[in-house]
């Protein structure tokens, strides 16, 4: 993770400050505000701001003033009313706002979930930092030869060194044209006090997709856990889900009832089809249910079977 000195300064200043307040705030979530959490080899994420906590949600869903006088126990018996039955507005009373480092690779894909609030950093305005992602060995994987869009296994010896290579070659190759198009020198005065250099806005379009970039985020608890849902799974690519594991720590801090209710529903449950919950009922009542036999494609009856524990 890299954090310039300015910015470090900056954190501790804003970290030392303190405000009364009425609103809600949420001790775990105060630990780390401010914080960059380290992502990949130079991104990071960090709280910035935030809305609401469990109570809002229940306030919201009860529509009273106050916390009321409900006990702990029933609230979070509420959130996980909320989250079993899909109530979403409850939820979208909390608001948090993170300042985000990521490769721009992975904010093309991040910014396809368009319920947020974004403002990224331009690279019209300022100048782009030398500092690219590169994987770790052990995430160099090659193209799966049964997902279109996943990776299947590791590459390894001289074929992973040559890829290596080449994606470090190409950044700082990259890199280096974008400075001298700029007419900057390594340390990134002027290189030539007679020439103007390219316009940032043109300079920038040769760099690749590993580069890094930055932006304000800005999600209502509703939107957030959608995307969590998704980026935090499994399935999704390490380089975003990476980035939703760091929020779901997040989370778990600001709201943990809603944490443990999304973790139950969402994250630990599973989706059945009309025809895949006929199938679990004829199972249940001894009825031998083969693939052919069930109503579903092979990937539907595969999913499902893994889902119950059962081989395929």
């Amino acid at each position: 993770m890299s954090i310039t000195p300015d910015q470090r300064a900056d954190i501790d200043r804003a970290r030392a400050a303190s405000a009364a307040t009425r609103r809600a705030t949420v001790p775990a979530l105060e630990e780390i505000l401010y914080e960059p959490l380290p992502v990949l080899d130079h991104g990071f994420v960090r709280v910035i701001d935030y809305m609401g906590d469990d109570a809002a949600v229940v306030q919201a869903a009860r529509v009273s003033y106050g916390k009321g006088t409900k006990k702990v126990s029933e609230d979070a018996g509420l959130i996980k009313y909320l989250m079993r039955h899909r109530h979403s507005t409850p939820f979208e009373m909390c608001e948090i706002k993170f300042h985000v480092k990521l490769p721009i690779f992975v904010a093309r894909q991040w910014i396809r979930h368009r319920t947020a609030n974004v403002n990224e950093y331009s690279a019209r305005y300022s100048i782009l930092d030398r500092e690219f992602y590169i994987p770790a060995p052990e995430h160099l994987g090659a193209q799966s030869a049964d997902n279109r869009q996943g990776r299947g296994a590791v590459l390894e010896g001289e074929e992973a060194a040559r890829v290596m290579a080449l994606l470090r070659q190409d950044a700082e190759t990259c890199y280096a044209h974008y400075e001298s198009m700029l007419n900057l020198d390594a340390e990134g005065n002027p290189a030539d006090p007679d020439a103007q250099g390219l316009a940032r806005e043109l300079a920038r379009m040769n760099l690749p997709l590993n580069f890094y970039t930055q932006w304000y985020w800005k999600v209502d608890l509703h939107n957030l856990l959608h995307f969590l849902s998704l980026r935090a799974d499994g399935h999704a690519q390490y380089e975003i889900r990476v980035y939703a594991e760091a929020m779901l720590d997040v989370v778990k801090r600001w709201v943990p009832a809603v944490f443990d209710a999304f973790s139950e529903y969402r994250m630990g449950g599973a989706h059945l089809s009309r025809t895949g919950l006929d199938v679990v009922k004829r199972l249940l009542a001894g009825e031998p249910v083969t693939q052919e036999s069930s109503g579903l494609s092979k990937r539907e009856w595969r999913e499902l079977m893994d889902s119950l524990g059962r081989p395929a």
